[in-house]
């Protein structure tokens, strides 16, 4: 799929919805270009995860419009799964769940993203971020032009957390795919982004990480501390993280 740089490979226009007698999102723009991370911020209950299942065409707003891209392929990580104790799900299996895929293919992607040790391991045997990369393998196995994921760090400690998100920028380096993410962790999800869109069942504000942390309507929400604790962010390491959290320390050369 060959796509200009300007041409989006997803874009909702006026979008609003409304369950149960309550407006959930109320005309909504949102535009994703390829190549581009674009991160969805807001406090609990402002229609992040329902924006998200009517990007993904499991809900028909009510009134606007939604348009992919012709031949557009999704990947998705929903929020965290749990797998019942007595399903007898190993990893590899619980990946082919996402799609036809033959193995060297399925193989090359659990390489990718550091999860080819487990690929027999019972899934229910998996640690909170072994899990979610697992999550995050099934969604690349389709090869997608827009990953999609909802709170992809749910359940991980912050050094896996950061450990993720630079797993997340180096798939989108390597594959040139679009990136739509929720996310909670403001400090860490900052420095990870090329768009933010700060919802509150409408759009707050939408822009770069600076120019977001600094409206107004950003400041009402989450306050003027976290801009403050935010601002000099800067993510350098002199060590790196395992999946599952723990520093090791970098080998110099």
């Amino acid at each position: 799929m060959q796509l200009s740089a300007d041409e989006p490979l997803l874009s909702l226009n006026g979008v609003t919805l409304a369950r149960g007698g309550r407006t959930l999102l109320e005309n909504v723009d949102v535009s994703v270009a390829p190549g581009r991370i674009v991160t969805i911020i807001g406090p609990n209950g402002a229609g992040k995860t329902t924006l998200v299942r009517v990007m993904l065409g499991l809900e028909k707003p009510d009134r606007g419009r939604v348009e992919r891209a012709r031949g557009l392929t999704v990947g998705y990580m929903p929020q965290r799964l749990v797998v019942p104790m007595h399903m007898p799900l190993n990893v590899e299996r619980f990946i082919r769940l996402g799609g036809n895929v033959d193995r060297p293919a399925l193989r090359d992607v659990a390489v990718e993203v550091g999860v080819a040790h487990l690929l027999t391991r019972p899934m229910q045997a998996l640690s909170g971020g072994e899990h979610q990369r697992v999550m995050l393998c099934r969604a690349l196995v389709r090869d997608p032009g827009l990953l999609v994921l909802d709170e992809p760090v749910q359940g991980v400690d912050v050094g896996g957390q950061a450990a993720l998100y630079q797993l997340i920028s180096r798939i989108r380096q390597r594959r040139g795919c679009a990136v739509v993410m929720v996310s909670h962790d403001l400090h860490l999800v900052m420095a990870s982004t090329d768009e933010v869109l700060c919802l509150n069942r409408h759009v707050c504000c939408a822009g770069t990480p600076d120019s977001v942390s600094q409206h107004s309507e950003f400041l009402a929400l989450f306050g003027p501390e976290v801009y403050r604790s935010m601002a000099p962010y800067t993510h350098h390491h002199d060590h790196r993280h395992t999946m599952h959290g723990d520093v090791v320390e970098q080998q110099d050369g």
